[in-house]
């Protein structure tokens, strides 16, 4: 069921029109990468409403994340796929994205994106003591996104930033201090 779900979503997206809404970016999410979640807790095991509900959380939270660290290099390919309403809202045109402005109109934007993605990794995290431990390694990929949302608070949400193209090495030693502290 939830593979399904995936293939469905992403067929349905194979078009390269941007998401017309916030709301239209977390369902897409929540059909792709919070049904992966789900398929993970399954394949483990855990049934649990807690931890569904995490997952639900997480996989919206990576996948407003997956959209900002996608967007310059989609830019580059004259593609945007932010949300029309948030676009026009800040009266930011497509032209803005695809030539990499780093001007604060866009960064409006951009902090709309991420303030969104970090309230679902709270609401996640909120979870945490419902949540059985086999299911905190299936959240572990929070680590990226705290990372990411915190590196892009400090580049004062510039999507475009050159230093948040760069590796960030220690993300594999922050999982597994995470896995062994049992959180997420």
């Amino acid at each position: 069921m939830w593979f399904r779900r995936i293939i469905d979503k992403r067929e349905e997206n194979l078009s390269s029109r941007p998401f017309q809404s916030l709301q239209e970016v977390e369902d897409y999410a929540e059909w792709t990468v919070s049904s992966v979640n789900y398929l993970l807790l399954e394949t483990l095991g855990v049934k649990n409403v807690h931890a569904d509900h995490a997952a639900s959380h997480i996989g919206k939270a990576q996948g407003l994340v997956i959209l900002l660290r996608s967007t310059p290099h989609f830019g580059s390919a004259s593609r945007v796929y932010l949300p029309t309403e948030l676009l026009l809202k800040y009266s930011v045109s497509q032209q803005d994205i695809i030539r990499g402005k780093r001007i604060k109109k866009v960064k409006d934007v951009i902090y709309d994106v991420a303030g969104l993605a970090h309230q679902h990794l709270e609401k996640a995290r909120s979870f945490k003591k419902d949540v059985p431990n086999e299911a905190v390694r299936v959240f572990l990929p929070t680590v990226v996104c705290d990372w990411y949302l915190k590196a892009l608070q400090r580049a004062d949400f510039d999507v475009f930033h050159p230093k948040l193209r760069k590796r960030n090495n220690l993300l594999p030693l922050s999982m597994v201090m995470r896995k062994f502290k049992n959180t997420y």
